[in-house]
């Protein structure tokens, strides 16, 4: 009778092995996931940043041709951002994604 016991105890260890090793298995496999998707997000944020970085040298090439003082204009860009008011108080107006202006009519 003891033997018996023995091969229960034993054999439900061993289901628990199984399970544990398929669990982990199975994580193995989405952490691969994740990592390939890490990398495939890093690649794509990499293309983006040197096509930001090419448009910006386009951008900047422009503002020096037509005399545009960029850093102004990103300068009061920036206060309107940080003082709402602001923009209504130059007479600005514009839209905001939802349509409504900047004064949240």
């Amino acid at each position: 009778m003891g033997l018996g016991n023995t091969a229960k105890k034993l054999q439900r260890v061993a289901d628990m092995a199984e399970t544990l090793y398929e669990k982990v298995d199975e994580l193995r496999s989405q952490v691969n996931d994740v990592k390939a998707h890490v990398e495939t997000t890093s690649e794509r944020v990499e293309r983006i940043e040197r096509d930001l970085d090419d448009q910006r040298a386009i951008l900047d090439a422009l503002a020096r041709e037509q005399d545009i003082d960029v850093d102004s204009l990103l300068a009061g860009a920036a206060i309107d951002e940080a003082e709402p008011s602001h923009a209504t108080d130059t007479g600005s107006t514009a839209d905001d994604a939802d349509g409504t202006t900047a004064t949240g009519e």
